[in-house]
């Protein structure tokens, strides 16, 4: 994926969704891409690393606690929780038969672009409380 591409792609993600440009450019610019090779760990449950990662390619396998989740594709993402309270990862992530591609933020990229503008909480905020509620229905 190119980076002219990288902020329409990331705009229709809901947890930038409505962001402005200028926003948008700051969090790439923090951010970075990574290519995880087919079984690859792109992460693991109880680890202290935090960060946000984006699927931009590929797939992935989620477990928790040795229980298989639905898997993840193109525009699904994982880590905002640890993102959010720096708490170890909640899961096991690795990346499908074709390798997986992600837009990456860590923690303390993000952390300065929420303090810096209450627009990024408050869409995080909802994405997250969407997801909850979704999750109890």
């Amino acid at each position: 994926m190119s980076y002219e591409s990288l902020p329409q792609f990331l705009a229709k993600i809901d947890l930038f969704e409505g962001l402005s440009k200028d926003t948008l450019s700051d969090l790439i610019e923090r951010g970075t891409t990574l290519k995880i090779p087919a079984g690859g760990h792109a992460v693991d449950q109880g680890a202290d690393d935090a960060g946000l990662q984006v699927v931009l390619e590929g797939s992935a396998e989620v477990t928790v606690n040795g229980v298989v989740r639905e898997p993840l594709g193109v525009g699904d993402y994982f880590g905002e929780i640890s993102l959010i309270d720096g708490l170890p990862r909640s899961a096991t992530i690795v990346a499908g038969p074709d390798g997986l591609s992600t837009f990456a933020l860590s923690s303390l990229a993000f952390a300065p672009v929420v303090r810096e503008n209450s627009e990024v909480a408050q869409t995080l905020l909802k994405a997250l409380t969407a997801r909850i509620r979704s999750l109890e229905s």
